[in-house]
C-alpha cells in the first residue's frame, strides 16, 4: 500500500504508483476543519481517478463535531475507504491535538472513531496511528482492541512513538503484538522502514501482518512498487532499466506542471527528484544535483536530466 504523505500523494503520483504494482493507495491527509470551510486546496484533495482504485481519503482533527461533517463531504466523493490520521508526529497537527496527538487524549480518539463510524456506515472506515506518544507509553496493543471495538475495518500501525517522529528504527515487535491478542480480529497493516523488496517480504513473513505500508521509499521511486510485487508473487525482484525509471520521473514532472502550473508543477516535484535513488549512485553528483534542483522551468529541467540520461548515468554503469 502506498502511505498518505502530505504533498506527495497526488492523484499523478498515486495513479503511478497503482500502476507500478501498489495493490492500494492513500491520499493527502485532509484537515477535517479546512473541509467543512470548503477550502479550494483542500476539497481538490478528495478527487480519486477510477485507475488509482481501491484509494482511501485520509481524514485529521481533533474534535468530533467536524470529524463527522468531514467523514460526511468525504463520502459523497465515493473513496472506497475512510481513514482517520491518528499519527501524523508534526507539531502543527500533533501539537494542537490532531494526528498523533491524539495518542495522548485517548478517550476522545476513541469517541472520535465511534462518530465517524456511525456517520458513514456503507463506508469502510479505517485508523492508522502509532505505538504511542513515546517510550513510556506505548499503548497500542490495548489501543488497537478499543480501536477494534469501535467498529473501524482495519488498523494501520507506525512502527514508532510520535516522540520518534522518523528517527530510529521502527518497532515491528510491537506490531506483531498486536496480531497476538486473540481478541484482535480485523486487519493489521505495518508501517515503518519499509525500504526494500525483501523488507517487505520480511514484514509478511516474521511479523504476521495483512498488509504493509510503503512511505518515504516510494518518494522519487514509484517503481519500488514493481520491484516488491515481483519478490512477493513470483521470487524475483524485476531488473528495471534507468531508461524506464527516467520515463516515470518526467511523467510526474509533465503531470505535475499540468495538474498547476510550470513553476509551482516544479517546486512540487522537487521532493520526488531529491529522495530519488537513481541519482544515488552517481560520484561527484553535487553540481548537478544544485542545477536540477533549482531548475525553474521545463526547459531547464529536461536539459539537465537529458544530461544525466545519457550522459552521466550511462558513464557510471560503464565503469561499475
Amino acid at each position: 500500500m502506498l502511505a498518505p504523505m502530505e504533498d506527495v500523494t497526488d492523484a499523478s503520483f498515486r495513479l503511478i504508483c497503482k500502476e507500478q504494482g501498489a495493490d492500494m493507495t492513500y491520499t493527502e491527509f485532509v484537515s477535517a476543519d479546512a473541509l467543512i470551510r470548503n477550502i479550494a486546496a483542500t476539497t481538490r484533495k478528495l478527487h480519486i481517478a477510477e485507475g488509482e482504485r481501491p484509494t482511501a481519503i485520509q481524514i485529521y482533527g481533533r474534535e468530533v463535531e467536524p470529524m463527522v461533517e468531514a467523514a460526511r463531504i468525504v463520502a459523497e466523493a465515493k473513496p472506497d475507504i475512510l481513514d482517520i490520521n491518528f499519527g501524523c508526529p508534526v507539531k502543527k497537527v500533533a501539537g494542537k491535538g490532531a494526528g498523533a496527538g491524539m495518542l495522548r487524549d485517548v478517550p476522545k480518539m476513541l469517541q472520535i472513531t465511534r462518530a465517524v463510524v456511525d456517520a458513514v456506515p456503507h463506508l469502510p472506515v479505517t485508523v492508522k496511528t502509532r505505538l504511542g506518544w513515546d517510550c513510556n507509553s506505548k499503548i497500542i496493543v490495548d489501543l488497537a482492541e478499543q480501536l477494534q471495538d469501535c467498529g473501524i475495518a482495519a488498523l494501520t500501525v507506525h512502527g514508532r512513538t510520535r516522540s520518534q517522529m522518523y528517527t530510529g528504527e521502527a518497532d515491528w515487535t510491537e506490531i506483531a503484538r498486536i496480531k497476538e491478542n486473540p481478541r484482535f480480529t480485523i486487519p493489521l497493516i505495518g508501517n515503518g522502514d519499509i525500504t526494500t523488496p525483501q523488507k517487505l517480504v520480511e514484514a509478511f513473513e516474521r511479523y504476521n501482518v495483512d498488509g504493509v505500508m510503503v512511505g518515504r521509499a516510494s518518494i522519487g521511486a514509484p517503481w519500488i512498487f514493481r520491484e516488491m510485487t515481483s519478490l512477493i508473487r513470483r521470487g524475483t525482484v524485476d531488473d528495471i532499466t534507468d531508461a524506464e525509471k527516467f520515463a516515470l520521473l518526467r511523467r510526474q514532472i509533465r503531470e505535475s506542471v499540468e495538474r498547476i502550473d510550470e513553476y509551482r508543477g516544479i517546486l512540487h516535484i522537487r521532493r520526488h527528484l531529491a529522495a530519488s535513488p537513481l541519482f544515488k549512485s552517481i560520484p561527484d553528483f553535487r553540481p548537478t544535483r544544485i542545477a536540477m534542483l533549482k531548475a525553474s522551468t521545463l526547459d531547464e529541467l529536461n536539459a539537465v536530466l537529458d544530461k544525466i540520461e545519457t550522459e552521466i548515468l550511462p558513464s557510471v554503469r560503464n565503469k561499475s
